[in-house]
């Protein structure tokens, strides 16, 4: 199995290529330069390895949510290499890749948070199933952090995600004493993402170029001028 995947929905750009169980990666945090950073960053991976892209099986793509450009950027990126080599995408949410970055060796669940700016958080709460699953426990939602409750059912959890640092911590102090950790400097990679989309091949779950989509979960994913300055005015 041999898989190319791009995650830049945060600050963070990061490729990945997945050779039958190992994973090579380039990763920067690189604000505003993930289109120029990113292929190169692929053509680089293929070549260390010997690897043509005609010998790829798959592109994975960290669908979102997250920012708007760099969502969009990996969908457009992951769906011209796919088109151009005839081979099918593998989307999978950049929550749970956030996700699948927390340390094995801690809470089975773990809840992932992205901030989403405008005083929001997107958050997204999986359980850990074996080395590369990850089970949705509920459905990923964007809101203000204060909003978000947390089910009293008695497990522990990780926190990882800059969600967790938005707005002072807001999020991070609302669940104290239910978190057993927090990372709120973590950020999606490509490396995760590259294992989650290898497992979730093999069940079967690669689309058609042209069917991969970006989450986005605001309907408004650009505010106007007006909306902006309503915005800070509120602050």
């Amino acid at each position: 199995m041999k898989l190319l995947a791009f995650e830049t929905s945060t600050e963070a750009c990061s490729v990945a290529l997945y050779l039958d169980g190992e994973v090579r990666e380039r990763y920067e945090v690189a604000p505003r330069r993930h289109a120029e950073l990113a292929l190169p960053f692929a053509d680089a991976l293929l070549a260390e390895a010997g690897v043509a892209r005609a010998q790829l099986d798959a592109i994975a793509v960290g669908r979102g949510p997250g920012a708007f450009t760099g969502v969009r950027l990996a969908i457009a990126l992951a769906q011209g290499v796919a088109l151009a080599l005839g081979r099918p995408v593998v989307p999978v949410s950049t929550l749970a890749v956030l996700a699948a970055g927390a340390p094995g060796e801690g809470a089975a669940r773990i809840l992932a948070a992205i901030d989403a700016r405008m005083g929001e958080v997107y958050v997204g709460a999986f359980g850990r199933e074996g080395a590369d699953v990850l089970v949705p426990l509920a459905p990923e939602r964007v809101l203000p952090p204060e909003a978000f409750e947390l089910a009293e059912d008695g497990e522990a959890w990780q926190g990882v995600g800059t969600g967790f640092a938005a707005g002072d911590g807001v999020l991070a102090r609302r669940l104290e004493g239910r978190l057993q950790a927090v990372d709120a400097a973590a950020l999606p990679r490509a490396a995760d993402l590259a294992r989650l989309a290898a497992a979730a091949f093999a069940r079967g779950e690669a689309v058609a170029p042209e069917r991969a989509e970006p989450a986005y979960l605001r309907d408004n994913v650009a505010l106007t001028l007006v909306e902006q300055q309503a915005l800070r005015a509120a602050k």
